[in-house]
């Protein structure tokens, strides 16, 4: 049997046990929660925001970058893990280049040097704008996974689709409308012509049966009235076709070719909203609008190497993606190198609007002088897909412009005594361009 005392003793080193266990498994804790907070803190500082990220990457890199394509500047898909996987370089390093590539370059770092030499010597954009967080996040964006392309374009690469839109009535249905109309008049007569016999019947009134012994064209060309009005018809007829024939010698209004590489204009002037003299620049200074050269749409197709616009089961991304590379075999452009080949070939593009050699167009005189749109002679531009003629562009569609379309004279000093003595003359405030002169033969033939 224990004494007393004994057991008084054996209690409070249990006690003392429990507490001392306590207070070290609460110390545990706490060192592992400030732990697990400062490495999740340091986490989430690294991690960044992918669409904040994708925000900053469009406005600052995409220039000269791209994601997983080498262009002025080297793919940036995943490009800390590879720096540091294999450069052994961090996240600082790569803040330090981005702010100041230059000063990186010039501190003797062998991997900068290697990439200023790589890619010929061109000096990366410094950005000392951007603070860690968007450092961060623009990382962030890089690190994503790359989206599997979506599946469901079947069209071929470079395979020009029907121009046909299959807007509009059809013409079988407007030829079956027309077949039930001659139907329903053929089924009339007959009617009428029952109708008339009953009549003719009730009243007693006897009905001349034509001899079907005469020949009908023998009967025909008895009656010379008849004879005399026919010949008529056809003359009529056949002047006003043959009229109507030489009428529409020369006027392509309609005309829409395939052209070797297919540049859509609801694309750039539509949906982009690209002027159309940054293209045809010569339009403001000279008498024809010009075709730009490659150059010019090189300016934009170096970065832009795929379209990432809305499709169509006619025009699909394949087909557009294909057309840009059309555009570089034209250009002599490598787009792995990223530089000229020196082999270019030249692109046969095929005229649309072209005015006969004896009739002159100023583009100069009517854009810049007078101030018209282009879609005044060229209709809606920014919607067509393949570009068309829209106006007959024909003397008289020329004539009826220059009777109705005011000259616009305002703060012109060259219009001020002409526009005052034609208005006296006149009796108007505003002038035409046929009241200026404009209707004379001399202003557009020589």
């Amino acid at each position: 049997m224990k004494k007393p005392y004994q057991s008084l003793e054996v209690n409070s080193t249990n006690n003392m046990k429990q507490v001392i266990h306590r207070k070290l498994s609460a110390t545990i804790l706490r060192l592992s929660l400030i732990i697990l907070l400062t490495f999740s803190m340091a986490l989430s500082a690294q991690e960044g925001d992918p669409a904040k990220g994708k925000s900053l990457f469009n406005a600052n890199c995409a220039a000269c970058h791209k994601l997983d394509k080498k262009m002025t500047g080297p793919a940036l898909r995943n490009v800390e893990q590879r720096l540091s996987d294999d450069e052994g370089l961090d996240r600082a390093w790569l803040s330090a280049w981005i702010r100041n590539s230059s000063g990186v370059i010039k501190s003797g770092d062998a991997y900068a040097d290697k990439i200023y030499k790589e890619y010929g010597g061109a000096a990366m954009t410094a950005f000392p704008q951007l603070s860690d967080d968007d450092i961060n996040n623009i990382l962030a964006y890089t690190a994503e996974e790359a989206k599997a392309p979506p599946a469901g374009a079947t069209a071929q690469v470079g395979q020009t689709p029907a121009s046909g839109s299959g807007d509009g009535v059809s013409n079988k249905l407007i030829l079956g409308a027309l077949a039930v109309l001659f139907g329903l008049l053929a089924l009339a007569l007959v009617l009428v012509t029952k109708t008339l016999r009953r009549f003719a019947d009730a009243k007693g009134v006897d009905v001349a049966i034509k001899d079907k012994s005469v020949p009908l064209w023998k009967a025909f060309a008895q009656n010379q009235f008849l004879v005399l009005v026919t010949a008529i018809f056809f003359l009529l007829a056949s002047g006003y076709f043959v009229y109507g024939f030489f009428m529409q010698v020369g006027v392509d209004q309609g005309y829409q070719p395939v052209q070797p590489i297919h540049f859509s204009h609801k694309i750039h002037a539509g949906d982009n909203g690209i002027d159309c003299k940054y293209c045809h620049s010569s339009a403001r200074v000279s008498k024809t609008s010009g075709i730009p050269s490659l150059n010019v749409c090189m300016n934009c197709h170096k970065s832009v190497y795929e379209y990432t616009g809305e499709t169509s089961a006619e025009y699909t991304k394949e087909f557009y993606d294909g057309e840009i590379q059309k555009l570089y075999a034209a250009a002599g452009w490598s787009d792995a190198d990223q530089k000229y080949s020196g082999d270019p070939q030249p692109v046969k593009w095929i005229r649309i609007h072209n005015l006969p050699d004896f009739a002159y167009f100023n583009h100069s005189q009517h854009v810049t002088v007078a101030g018209l749109e282009c879609q005044t002679c060229h209709g809606p531009v920014e919607e067509m897909e393949i570009m068309y003629q829209h106006a007959p562009l024909t003397m008289g569609w020329c004539i009826n412009c220059h009777r109705e379309t005011n000259v616009k004279v305002k703060d012109n000093a060259y219009y001020t005594k002409i526009h005052e003595e034609l208005s006296k003359k006149y009796g108007v405030e505003q002038l035409t361009a046929a009241q200026m002169g404009g209707l004379e033969c001399g202003k557009c033939h020589y």
